[in-house]
């Protein structure tokens, strides 16, 4: 999981990854992935890494989250911390999620199947846009990823072409319809 990471940054460019821990109180797994992330930033000259234990990690995320490129961490504070951020970022609605094996990948939308909304033309697309970015990204599509991003980030920034959840008065298909409407040509 660290090399994945360290991995991710070089590929987006990133400058630093943290490694996120509890190793004050859970002594060997916080130990082994200390030392697992000292022996692959060897690997990586270029990219700096740091660690934080994860109640100031939390904490920082929510004063100033900008200072930081990519975290690893373990499952249970990774799935702790991708929430929180979620919540800095607009909420479930608009965040994607990977699982990247060394042969196989998954990308998904992190909320649920909303069955409350399902048919209603409701739900907020934004989240499953993001991870087909993600897959076109792993895949290489760099460009095409980008032009679907431009266009997704332009929609978001008119909350009157966003979905109710993020305050506009659109429905998913109009929400889409403004996606491709906004893609530069």
């Amino acid at each position: 999981i660290v090399r994945a990471a360290f991995e991710y940054a070089r590929k987006h460019g990133r400058k630093k990854v943290t490694v996120a821990h509890k190793a004050n109180i859970l002594k060997m797994p916080g130990k082994l992935l200390l030392d697992a992330a000292a022996e692959v930033s060897k690997d990586f000259p270029e990219i700096q890494m740091e660690d934080k234990i994860i109640d100031n990690m939390c904490m920082q995320l929510v004063i100033n989250p900008q200072q930081f490129d990519v975290i690893v961490t373990t499952n249970l504070f990774g799935d702790i911390i991708s929430d929180l951020c979620a919540g800095l970022v607009g909420g479930l609605g608009v965040v994607s999620g990977a699982n990247i094996g060394k042969d196989v990948a998954i990308f998904e939308a992190v909320h649920g199947s909303a069955p409350d909304i399902a048919g209603k033309g409701l739900a907020n697309p934004t989240a499953l846009l993001r991870s087909g970015l993600m897959m076109l990204a792993h895949m290489d599509f760099m460009n095409e990823a980008k032009m679907i991003e431009n266009a997704l980030n332009k929609t978001l920034a008119v909350k009157e072409q966003c979905t109710g959840d993020l305050g506009g008065k659109a429905s998913t298909l109009q929400f889409a319809d403004n996606v491709i409407a906004n893609f530069d040509r």
